[in-house]
């Protein structure tokens, strides 16, 4: 029987995707499926994908047709995952071989739905750590609207409890848009302060044009959340204040 179903959705990133995959194989928990979205990439993603499926029946490719965002490639995924726990992880980052050992026994041993783990922040070669995030042992709703403490290649939650969830179809954003979907029917998530995954810097990305962020974040506060004008504003710029101090 599959435990965990790792979700991964891609898009052009032959750079880093096998070193994603050799990350989930040397797993010391085995008992996985690796379910890997192309969202119609245009360099050779697919096929570094496809030598691993032939090796590994664990590993598994669904090709989409049309390019449809990250956030309903996760869903797609999810649809199709058959472990009772349901992990994510980004297309170019990486877990330590522990991590699913790890994180398994800490919601086991604290009774949780839903988890994530600290992380590292590595540059685009993989040589440098950047900076290390350790998440609050709990976290309500209103503390994840703050600042969202959660790594998206961190999570973890039981489909057994929660059933499989699924956030709103935002273009940007949209783990953070997930967790706190599913923060509005389990009262906490439960963070494990260890280190287990490596989340990669990537020039030119999302992530990195803080201008683009602040109008996605005041989409996913205003428009998906629906906080009042004056919460939105508070919450932008408390957010904006620890990027500009560079607090995460």
């Amino acid at each position: 029987m599959i435990e965990v179903s790792v979700i991964t959705p891609t898009y052009n990133s032959a750079s880093f995707i096998a070193e994603a995959i050799r990350s989930v194989q040397n797993q010391t928990f085995s008992s996985w499926e690796m379910i890997i979205v192309d969202d119609c990439s245009k360099d050779n993603t697919v096929d570094i994908v496809r030598e691993f499926t032939l090796k590994d029946s664990r590993v598994k490719l669904i090709e989409l047709k049309n390019n449809v965002g990250p956030g309903v490639a996760r869903q797609i995924a999810v649809l199709q995952a058959r472990g009772r726990f349901v992990a994510f992880l980004d297309s170019d980052d990486i877990w330590l071989e522990e991590k699913l050992t790890k994180q398994l026994d800490f919601m086991m041993k604290m009774h949780c739905a839903f988890s994530c783990t600290a992380y590292e922040q590595i540059d685009e070669k993989n040589k440098r750590i950047v900076k290390t995030l350790v998440p609050p042992l709990q976290a309500d709703y209103d503390r994840v609207l703050l600042d969202c403490p959660i790594g998206n290649s961190t999570v973890m939650y039981d489909t057994q409890l929660l059933g499989k969830c699924f956030g709103p179809n935002v273009k940007n954003r949209e783990d953070f848009a997930l967790w706190l979907t599913i923060l509005k029917k389990e009262a906490y998530v439960w963070g494990l302060p260890l280190v287990l995954a490596r989340y990669r810097l990537r020039r030119g990305s999302v992530s990195s044009n803080k201008l683009k962020l602040v109008y996605y974040q005041w989409v996913l506060y205003r428009r998906v959340e629906q906080l009042t004008l004056c919460r939105t504003i508070f919450h932008i710029c408390y957010w904006g204040m620890i990027k500009i101090l560079g607090l995460k």
